[in-house]
């Protein structure tokens, strides 16, 4: 049995250690970091055994064959939309390549042609690969607005990412799930933030590459959002927290649940390099951190870890977008509220600082309208964005 006190001591650890200058709260004690790492991996050792005693029933299989034809359609209604070739992708052997997190994730190469099955290209990543709890960082914004563009007016390469969320316990999609994403933008800034918390943040009205979809009956949700940018001290990555048990509320927002999963997702290092070399990725003048120097990308995985997304490209040039999946197993039973450290709110007023908020470096510089547990009590107004 994993002992879920030892995760939440270590997380809470983790969470208050002396922040950089680029990002508070992401500069981590090394002792602590393989601490808590090591419980992360036993955690997803434990949840992929779990998996194992369901995966191969007839209700995991025909779930796997609907994302295989849901992300067949995705890929080619969003070429249509875009006036695109509708040319099939090649799914690379990952079996060919020594070390995984260089692999290529990518799932297109001339090498394969309009014959290949769907369930070739389309299959990755279907089922059970996890993505293990993980540090929320120092920008979790509570209350984002429940919408699926979250691009607004920010430049960068078009991704449209599915993730489906799978109980670990029965191999069954989780309905009704709140799913929470956001990142940096292409030079390293993030919404949503104080820049006297964080200077050179978007500020406490900005919302961009931030939102929330709540699953379908197949656990899915989809956002279209870009590529993130690289900041100091941190691996490209993409911020994941669940919510179960929420209330969606009329305006556009939610409130309340309980946080069962956090976790970040990462990208393979050749797909980091073409996109690094775009406008305005290029403008960034911050240091590059690879996959295998970041505290929390793994330097290897495993069959019972991979946080590392699958990925179609649209067109012949980046610019014409990817498409980007990964199925997330998730224990509903967790509780990882207390965890979920939250830097500021959005609020029918606009973002408000959480003073409470243990990564705050500028205490006092703003108001709270709740504890750090995400109950808040006022909420967001719809976007139409």
């Amino acid at each position: 049995m994993v002992n879920l006190f030892n995760i939440a001591t270590a997380l809470a650890a983790l969470s208050v250690l002396e922040p950089t200058l680029a990002h508070p709260g992401e500069a981590h004690d090394a002792a602590h970091v393989k601490r808590e790492l090591a419980i992360r991996d036993h955690l997803a050792s434990h949840s992929k055994r779990a998996l194992g005693s369901c995966e191969g029933s007839a209700q995991a299989r025909a779930l796997k064959d609907r994302a295989i034809a849901r992300r067949a359609a995705t890929a080619t209604s969003l070429r249509q939309k875009r006036g695109l070739a509708t040319n099939k992708p090649y799914r690379r052997d990952l079996a060919e390549l020594e070390v995984y997190e260089e692999n290529s994730h990518q799932q297109n190469n001339t090498g394969y042609t309009l014959n290949t099955p769907e369930s070739t290209i389309f299959g990755a990543n279907t089922s059970c690969v996890l993505t293990p709890e993980d540090t929320v960082g120092p920008y979790y914004v509570y209350g984002e607005l429940i919408r699926s563009n979250l691009t607004e007016v920010q430049e960068g390469v078009p991704m449209h990412l599915e993730m489906q969320f799978i109980d670990t316990s029965t191999c069954e999609p989780i309905q009704d799930l709140v799913a929470d994403i956001w990142s940096c933008n292409a030079t390293g800034v993030y919404s949503g933030i104080d820049p006297s918390q964080a200077a050179g943040e978007g500020g406490l009205n900005s919302t961009f590459l931030r939102g929330v979809q709540v699953t379908d009956t197949d656990g899915v949700v989809e956002f279209d959002t870009i590529f993130p940018g690289h900041y100091t001290g941190r691996a490209t990555h993409e911020h994941v927290v669940t919510h179960i048990n929420s209330t969606i509320l009329p305006n556009g927002t939610y409130t309340g649940g309980t946080v069962n999963h956090i976790g970040q997702l990462f990208f393979d290092t050749a797909l980091r390099a073409e996109v690094e070399a775009l406008y305005p990725y290029n403008t960034n003048t911050q240091a590059v951190v690879s996959n295998d120097d970041d505290a929390w990308a793994p330097s290897a995985a495993s069959a019972e870890y991979d946080p590392f997304v699958e990925y179609v490209m649209l067109g012949d040039s980046l610019s014409d977008g990817l498409l980007v999946w990964i199925s997330i197993g998730v224990n509903t039973t967790a509780n990882y509220t207390d965890l979920a450290y939250i830097a500021s709110y959005w609020t029918e007023d606009g973002g408000e600082v959480n003073a409470d908020d243990p990564f705050n470096t500028n205490m006092g510089s703003g108001s709270s309208n709740s504890s750090s547990n995400g109950t808040s009590s006022a909420s967001g107004s719809a976007s139409s964005s």
